[in-house]
């Protein structure tokens, strides 16, 4: 039987930015509630060690997720493990309909779903997640110092961020499946002429191979030739692609070309009372210490929408 809850301000998606807005709503003294479908902490509980969020020089991403959810519900946040199935507005409201048949009404609305990486889909990524395997190279590139890495991709993405690793690596392989790069050509000279990068064309990763603690090598494929080749490095990030997870959106709600939700300066999309934060929104780097930002923001605006609207009520 359906149902439905009323609170003041809706969080859709319990990362980092999610997390972060609900710790916000809460201490202004908002009901606000967290929609999370998996686990609070979002892409940061899954993650191995993290040395780039401020205060902690190293702390594992379960850790500091938790501490988050911590922060956060002491404060009031309630957060409920729903999966979220359609985001609507009615008049001034703003809702979210749940899987479980709950629907949630308030009167702001903030989008912190994330994103995700297009994997490969080999043998062995799964398993060295964390342990050699990565798609962030300005959060891992400096656990693998002075090691032989790979980067595999042709694109902006893959060819920038393998001249970031140059600065920690001894070496780093571009593995590309064509002969030749999708990337800008400014970005392509740059790396062309970084005597750390070396390029291996027409190759695709059959497997990630390892000791059972960390990666080790690679099996590779040319996919001219048919030639099996094993490349010993100690990691490879994976730079093939990145999902915003704005599927739920409303259609109003205006994307960029590659599916993420532009916002202004308040984090506010274009329907009014609809806020998004973090991965799933338009912008130049996606680390953790932006979620967070874009959530108090978002936090902040949806706090002064409640105050208007409660201005004109009366």
């Amino acid at each position: 039987m359906a149902e439905e809850k009323k609170c003041d301000i809706l969080i859709v998606g319990g990362g980092p930015g999610g997390l972060c807005a609900g710790m916000y709503a809460a201490r202004a003294n908002r009901h606000a509630v967290c929609l999370e479908k998996y686990m609070p902490g979002g892409q940061i509980a899954i993650t191995g060690d993290v040395e780039d969020y401020p205060g902690f020089e190293s702390i594992s991403g379960a850790e500091l997720a938790m501490k988050f959810a911590d922060h956060a519900k002491k404060f009031g946040l309630q957060i409920e493990m729903e999966e979220v199935i359609q985001i609507y507005c009615e008049g001034d409201d703003r809702l979210a309909k749940c899987a479980s048949g709950v629907t949630y009404r308030g009167k702001a609305l903030i989008f912190s779903t994330g994103g995700r990486p297009i994997y490969l889909q080999v043998p062995g990524e799964e398993k060295y997640s964390g342990k050699g395997v990565s798609y962030c190279a300005i959060c891992d590139g400096a656990f693998f110092k002075e090691q032989v890495i790979a980067v595999v991709g042709g694109g902006d993405a893959a060819i920038e961020e393998a001249g970031f690793l140059t600065k920690f690596a001894s070496k780093v392989y571009v593995i590309h499946r064509r002969d030749k790069l999708r990337a800008q050509k400014i970005i392509q000279q740059r790396a062309f002429n970084n005597p750390k990068i070396e390029f291996v064309w027409d190759s695709v990763v059959e497997s990630i191979n390892g000791d059972d603690t960390r990666v080790t090598n690679l099996s590779l494929a040319n996919v001219k030739t048919e030639k099996k080749a094993t490349l010993e490095v100690g990691a490879i990030f994976v730079y093939v692609g990145f999902r915003p997870n704005s599927d739920l959106i409303p259609d109003d709600v205006k994307l960029d070309e590659s599916g993420y939700i532009l916002t202004d300066f308040k984090m506010e999309t274009s329907v009014p009372g609809i806020y998004a934060c973090g991965d799933v929104r338009a912008q130049l780097v996606r680390q953790v210490t932006n979620a967070v930002g874009d959530g108090t923001t978002a936090a902040v605006a949806s706090e002064r929408r409640l105050e208007e609207l409660e201005d004109k009520a009366t």
